[in-house]
């Protein structure tokens, strides 16, 4: 039970680390023994951790790799089994849900930026020339748009990275995707009304492995998921001048955290467990002798 209770609060260690600390704990609580006495104690301690790690993986409470022991868990009835697995199933259809949208928002986005350069680079061959610089505008970037009678302050920090604006009234914050899709380069996919021409075109901007997303966009959903968000919501963020007196006074404009198609401009934790030579020597012999 003591071998358990350290592989289950550690999560991943060592069969040294496990006897050394037992044997620790058991020469503390005995400490009128012999020396000679203690020795052979030790010895004793640490067979018998060993004995106790070889039962827990025949149990398949713990797992072993190399000299890296990994706590499993405890078995259990086939009811809680069950419920674990249900639990797992639901967060596991919630991931697959949030990553489809995540997909679908790419995907939007990639067929506006497409479908804008070919827009622009069209417009400079009827022209036969570039734009003038003062009318292009660079992506990203965000609108605000707002009552002609609000009244707005605008403050600019010393290297002009930071825009810190405050409104006396109602305001909506619009990113560049938002008004990609209203000029129509979305191809109507935001809201699933895209015609047979614009579903062809569509499909020709994105790779052709990504093509059936497209044309289940088109039809309204992807993977089970309603595409009702874009369709449902395009005047972007309100804010009021009472969220303004609670903490939204300032809004930087060189962020589109407040936009609401800003969230999917798309983390996993590496971690290395280095292995000493001389770690669980014992119990890899033991292991080769059993």
């Amino acid at each position: 039970m003591k071998v358990c209770e350290k592989v289950q609060r550690k999560g991943t260690t060592s069969y040294n680390e496990v006897a050394d600390e037992l044997v620790a704990e058991f020469s503390a609580a005995d400490s009128h023994i012999l020396p000679s006495e203690s020795a052979y104690d030790q010895k004793n301690i640490r067979r018998r951790v060993y004995d106790a790690l070889n039962v827990l993986m025949a149990m398949n409470i713990i797992s072993k790799e190399k000299k890296e022991i990994k706590w499993i868990g405890l078995p259990t009835n086939s009811a809680q089994e069950c419920q674990n697995l249900e639990v797992e199933r639901q967060r596991r259809l919630e991931r697959i849900k949030q990553k489809q949208s995540q997909l679908q928002e790419l995907i939007l986005q990639q067929i506006a930026f497409k479908n804008l350069v070919q827009r622009n680079r069209q417009a400079e061959q009827q022209a036969r020339r570039p734009p003038p610089p003062n009318s292009v505008i660079h992506l990203p970037f965000i609108i605000v748009n707002t009552s002609r009678k609000t009244v707005i302050d605008c403050s600019i920090s010393n290297d002009k990275f930071e825009y810190l604006f405050n409104f006396d009234n109602t305001f909506e914050i619009h990113d560049d995707i938002e008004v990609l899709k209203r000029m129509g380069m979305a191809c109507g996919l935001e809201s699933g009304s895209c015609s047979a021409e614009d579903l062809k075109m569509a499909r020709s901007l994105v790779p052709k492995a990504l093509e059936p997303y497209v044309t289940e966009m088109a039809q309204g959903s992807i993977g089970g998921v309603l595409l009702t968000s874009a369709g449902s919501a395009s005047n972007g963020t309100r804010l009021s001048a009472s969220d303004l007196s609670n903490g939204a006074d300032g809004m930087l404009a060189t962020s589109s955290n407040g936009s609401q198609y800003s969230g999917s401009r798309v983390e996993t934790p590496v971690s290395y467990v280095g292995e000493d030579e001389d770690d669980d020597d014992e119990f890899n012999e033991n292991e080769e002798e059993d």
